[in-house]
C-alpha cells in the first residue's frame, strides 16, 4: 500500500497528447500535465508528439517515453480515412479503426514497461486517451495479474443521434453508428471493464450506458476543462443592444449553425443581435446563402476559422455563446466561452447540458429541428429583453468554470480516485452528477456549520 503522505507513482498513457493541437490531443496534454503536478508521473505517448513535448520543456526518458506505432498505425489511418468519407466525416468509423491501432500501441507499452511494473516501480497505470469507451484496453487484465491498479478515463462517447436528425447523420457519413453496439464484440471490451480498478466517466450518457455490474467502479468527472492561462480575461463591459452572439465549431449539419441563424433571424432584422459564426467547413457557403435568403446578411459574420491561441480575443467581442449542437460529447468550447464570462445557450443533450446550470446559462431541451429553433429563439428573446442580466449570469458562469473546470481542479478530483484505488481512502469519491453550482461565500459559511451537508465537490 502507498503511504498516505507520498505522491502516487503513476504511469500515464496518453497516446494522443499534444500542446500544439486542439480537441483530444490538447486535452490529453493538459490533463496529463495537471496530473503530473500532483503525482510522481511518467507519461507514455506516441512518437509523433515527441517534438512538441521537448519544445514544452519535458525531458525524453525522464518525464515521458515516446513509442512508435506507425508500422501498424499509418496503414490503418489511411484506410479509416478513406472509408470514413474524408476529413471531419465518419467519426464512428474512425473510432473503429482507432481501436485496432490502439491494440498495437498497448503492445508496445507492455513491451517497454512490463518489467518496471512487475518490479513495483509504479503504483498504478492510468489511460487518459483514447477517450472513447468503444476503444478497449488489453492492459487491464495483464495489470490485474500483477496486482497493479488500472484506471481508465475520462471515458466519453456513445451519445445516440437524437430522433429526427437522420439526414444529418447521413451527411456526417456515420454509417457505423447504426450498428454501434458492435464494438462490444471487440477483444478486451469485457475484460477491461472487469479488471479496471476505476473508470472515470466523462458524461451522464456514458454512465447510463455502462452496465450496472460495473458502476461500482465508475466515478463521474466531466471530460473537459480549461487552461486559465490561455483564457485569462473576462468580459467587463455592460451588455447593450445589439447583443453579439458567438458560435464556434465546424460548419457541419449537427453543429446547428443553420438553426441558430433561423432562431436569431427576427432579432437580427430588428437590430437586436449580431451573430458571429467562428469556424469553417462544408456548410460555409450554404450558411452564406441562408443569411441572404433570410435577409440578415448585415447581421451575420462568417469569415472562417480562428486559431485557438487567438480565440479568446475574438470571443471577448461577444456577449452570448450560442451553440445549438445536437450531438456534442464534451463541449470544451462551451467552457472556454464561459471562462471569459459569456452566457451560454446550448442544447441539454450530451456534454454541454452538464456544464451549464440554470444560474449560468440556458440548456435548451432537445426536440426536432423546428422545436429547437423555436426554443433557442425564445431564449434569445429573453436575453435581449433584459441585457443587464447578462453580466450577472456571465460572472457566475466564469466562477463555475474556475471552481470546477480547470485542469488543476480536475487533477485534484483524479487524485482522490487514485487514493481510493490504492487503499488510501475507504469511500469512493463522489463529486455530484452534474457538478454542483458555485455557492456564494455567505452560503458556504452557513453550510459549513452543518456537518450533514457537503459544500462543493464531495471529499
Amino acid at each position: 500500500m502507498v503511504s498516505k503522505s507520498s505522491k502516487p507513482r503513476v504511469l500515464l498513457i496518453a497516446e494522443a497528447a499534444n500542446p500544439r493541437f486542439v480537441s483530444v490531443p490538447l486535452e490529453g496534454w493538459s490533463h496529463s500535465q495537471a496530473i503530473s503536478r500532483v503525482t510522481d508521473a511518467h507519461l507514455v505517448t506516441a512518437v509523433r508528439n515527441r517534438d512538441a513535448f521537448i519544445e514544452a520543456g519535458l525531458v525524453d526518458g525522464r518525464d515521458f517515453t515516446a513509442l512508435d506505432p506507425s508500422r501498424i498505425g499509418k496503414p490503418l489511418s489511411k484506410l479509416g480515412y478513406a472509408l470514413s468519407g474524408g476529413k471531419g466525416k465518419g467519426w464512428t468509423t474512425i473510432m473503429a479503426f482507432n481501436a485496432i491501432k490502439y491494440y498495437y500501441f498497448e503492445r508496445l507499452v507492455w513491451k517497454r514497461f512490463a518489467a518496471d511494473l512487475k518490479a513495483g516501480r509504479y503504483d498504478l497505470v492510468h489511460r487518459i486517451t483514447p477517450l472513447s469507451p468503444t476503444v478497449p484496453s488489453l492492459l487491464a487484465k495483464k495489470l490485474a495479474k500483477i496486482n497493479v491498479p488500472f484506471v481508465a478515463g475520462p471515458l466519453n462517447g456513445g451519445l445516440p443521434w437524437p430522433k429526427g436528425f437522420d439526414a444529418s447523420r447521413r451527411k456526417e457519413r456515420e454509417w457505423l453508428s447504426y450498428v454501434r453496439d458492435a464494438y462490444k464484440l471487440l477483444p478486451g471490451y469485457r475484460s477491461m471493464r472487469r479488471h479496471t480498478s476505476a473508470m472515470i466517466i466523462g458524461s451522464r450518457a456514458t454512465y447510463e450506458q455502462m452496465p450496472s455490474r460495473y458502476r461500482d467502479r465508475c466515478v463521474y468527472i466531466p471530460e473537459n476543462a480549461i487552461d486559465p492561462k490561455r483564457f485569462n480575461q473576462s468580459v467587463d463591459r455592460v451588455a447593450k443592444l445589439p447583443l453579439r452572439l458567438a458560435f464556434v465549431g465546424r460548419l457541419v449539419p449537427y453543429k446547428g449553425a443553420d438553426m441558430l441563424l433561423h432562431a436569431a433571424a427576427p432579432l437580427i432584422r430588428e437590430g437586436k443581435v449580431i451573430v458571429d459564426l467562428i469556424g469553417d467547413g462544408p456548410m460555409k457557403q450554404e450558411l452564406v446563402d441562408l443569411a441572404k435568403d433570410l435577409k440578415i446578411t448585415d447581421g451575420v459574420i462568417i469569415d472562417g476559422w480562428v486559431e485557438h491561441t487567438k480565440l479568446q480575443d475574438r470571443l471577448l467581442l461577444s456577449d452570448v455563446f450560442a451553440f445549438p449542437s445536437i450531438r456534442e460529447f464534451g463541449g470544451a468550447v462551451v467552457l472556454e466561452a464561459m471562462a471569459i464570462g459569456l452566457v451560454p445557450v446550448v442544447m441539454d443533450y450530451g456534454g454541454p447540458g452538464e456544464l451549464v446550470s440554470p444560474e449560468t446559462g440556458y440548456a435548451i431541451p432537445m426536440g426536432n429541428r423546428q422545436e429547437i429553433i423555436t426554443r433557442v429563439a425564445k431564449s434569445l428573446e429573453e436575453l435581449t429583453a433584459d441585457p443587464a442580466n447578462l453580466r450577472k449570469m456571465g460572472d457566475k458562469a466564469r466562477q463555475r468554470v474556475l471552481q470546477h473546470f480547470t485542469w488543476d481542479a480536475k487533477a485534484a478530483m483524479v487524485l482522490k480516485v487514485y487514493q481510493w484505488v490504492l487503499g488510501q481512502r475507504d469511500d469512493k469519491p463522489s463529486f455530484g452528477m452534474p457538478l454542483p453550482d458555485v455557492m456564494s461565500q455567505s452560503q458556504t459559511m452557513s453550510q459549513a456549520t452543518q456537518p450533514s451537508v457537503t459544500v462543493g465537490p464531495l471529499a
